[in-house]
């Protein structure tokens, strides 16, 4: 069969090929006392994100988990943002992020380091596509506001080609006085 045969057959059964990647970082049960005794409903948070840059994270509430899950899912889709990686494998610079009383501390990594990071943080870096990162949460352990504050840092992340433009200069210029410093730092 060719490929675009195979494709055909994949719409057909309902199966559609998405350029997302969704992880599931937190379901939460809640239950509402009614007179016949208790009614369940699920929350779910969803980090989606493409590996290559893009990514976004969503809540949704529902009865059933499926439901929950697919609604965090589109909620996601809707609100991502574009994260600049270095050799599509780190940050480019050290940051750090807050909400509420979340605090994180993202640093880059040498190639090989991996992703050093909590749970909800992991899922963060997995689907934006980073393979070496090392994090640090402080304060709460919440997933929602470790998910916020991780994407709050992830906002201020800024591509050198960007600086270089915005203090006049040439990007190869820029380049040049990174790899001296670094050069004289060994």
């Amino acid at each position: 069969m060719t490929q675009k045969t195979e494709r055909r057959n994949r719409r057909r059964d309902g199966e559609h090929e998405s350029e997302f990647f969704d992880k599931l970082v937190h379901i939460n049960r809640v239950a509402k006392v009614v007179k016949g005794g208790r009614r369940f409903g699920f929350a779910a948070l969803v980090v989606v994100g493409d590996q290559k840059g893009r990514v976004g994270f969503g809540h949704g509430k529902a009865r059933e988990v499926p439901e929950a899950i697919r609604k965090a899912s589109e909620s996601a889709k809707h609100d991502m943002i574009f994260v600049p990686l270095h050799d599509s494998r780190t940050l480019h610079h050290d940051v750090k992020g807050r909400h509420g009383a979340g605090k994180v501390i993202l640093r880059s990594a040498p190639p090989g380091t991996g992703i050093i990071a909590g749970g909800p943080m992991r899922a963060v870096f997995e689907t934006v596509g980073m393979s070496d990162v090392v994090a640090k949460s402080l304060g709460s352990s919440n997933p929602y506001n470790m998910v916020r504050a991780t994407f709050d840092a992830l906002k201020y992340q800024v591509h050198p080609r960007d600086i270089a433009t915005r203090r006049g200069l040439r990007y190869s210029i820029f380049q040049a006085r990174r790899r001296d410093l670094l050069n004289s730092e060994e």
